[in-house]
């Protein structure tokens, strides 16, 4: 595989002069905002070290974003004018163009709106690692016409994550929850060739439970995905690995109030969050590993009634003595709602992309870096 240049690759193309160049930074301010204010400021101060190396060899930045999903329209809700200010305290200097996807053009990797960003440009360097599985303008295009490279934050994110892919530890255990067995099957297969277990939880373990024939009440499922569960319990017996599923489960019963179950729901029961046998036993396995890759929670938890066992997980993460990553979107906004957020070893900035280069080794913003691809 190509190497990705790096800043110091795009510095040699300036003849090891970037002073007065004018360089366009592809960066991830998809911040999450409540009534207008910034909750949470970690992917614009984790661009800094980008910003600030380029800045500090003269040369003047230029960052572009998307926020949120304004639908190819101009949308004062999306504004870029909150992170606009947060970033001028944090970078002062640097500017800030406005929000990427207010242009169907970014979406629709239109060459039109690839040349409107690259107007005046020197270089170009991607430092959006959540954004880059798409093959979005600002992520596939500028590397066709200007020198590019790799920032600091993407360039750790994928030795991070490709390191997980290529040079596992073990034992390695990856941790999956969140809604949708289909959101991750992909993913899981990939992982099964690995790992040497894989711990289910969230709301993904009731079409496993199905598949196994176990009642789940009116619990949330994908009935379409039941005979995949079926064969990937299957699949991971054959190959020796281990899939773990909860033996308890916490959510409400049919009258609607909080009760402990076992791995059988009555009818009208939902189950909303592992119990506390399954957190006790899944920390063991995180316990013991000496890898571990974590992404979804394990339930409700922005629900302190069904927090417990995502808050274990959390809490285990943070205490074994494996090298530990988080893989972004929830699991990342559970970490930090627990305050655990410093105490593992690398938490990326991108749920999806982070699935996705684990799944698949590349990701379109790679490939779009690569000399090759030039």
């Amino acid at each position: 595989m190509t190497s990705i240049p790096t800043l110091e690759d795009l510095e040699a193309a300036f003849d090891g002069d970037l002073s007065g160049k004018r360089i366009l930074v592809r960066t991830d301010f998809n911040v999450p905002l409540d009534n207008g204010e910034i909750v949470d400021d970690f992917r614009i101060r984790a661009a800094l070290p980008t910003i600030e190396w380029l800045t500090d060899r003269g040369a003047t930045v230029v960052t572009a974003s998307h926020l949120g999903r304004p639908k190819g329209a101009p949308n004062p809700e999306f504004s870029m004018d909150r992170v606009r200010a947060r970033l001028a305290e944090l970078a002062p200097g640097v500017e800030l163009r406005e929000n990427l996807r207010f242009d169907p053009g970014e979406t629709g990797n239109s060459p039109e709106f690839v040349a409107e960003l690259i107007d005046g440009v020197d270089g170009y360097v991607n430092d959006a690692f959540g954004a880059s599985h798409r093959a979005h303008a600002s992520i596939v295009g500028p590397p066709q016409h200007v020198p590019s490279a790799m920032g600091r934050l993407l360039q750790k994110e994928v030795e991070v994550l490709l390191g997980l892919r290529n040079k596992p530890k073990h034992p390695f255990v990856a941790v999956l929850g969140g809604a949708k067995i289909s959101d991750k099957l992909g993913v899981i297969e990939a992982l099964l060739e690995t790992v040497d277990s894989i711990i289910i939880g969230g709301a993904m373990c009731f079409t496993f439970f199905a598949a196994q024939g176990k009642p789940i009440g009116n619990s949330l499922f994908e009935p379409d995905m039941v005979d995949t569960c079926a064969d990937l319990l299957a699949k991971a017996e054959s190959m020796g690995k281990t899939i773990h599923l909860p033996d308890d489960i916490t959510g409400t019963d049919a009258a609607g109030n909080f009760a402990q179950f076992g791995s059988r729901l009555g009818e009208g029961s939902i189950g909303y969050d592992i119990g506390p046998g399954s957190a006790a036993a899944f920390t063991d396995v995180i316990m013991d590993a000496r890898m571990v890759f974590w992404n979804g929670p394990m339930g409700m938890f922005e629900d302190e009634r069904f927090a417990s066992g995502t808050r274990t997980v959390a809490q285990a993460m943070a205490e074994t003595k494996a090298f530990t990553v988080v893989g972004g979107g929830d699991s990342a906004a559970a970490l930090a709602q627990f305050r655990l957020d410093d105490e593992v070893d690398h938490v990326s900035t991108g749920g999806g992309a982070s699935l996705e280069l684990l799944e698949n080794g590349d990701l379109p913003g790679l490939v779009a870096l690569r000399p090759s691809a030039s």
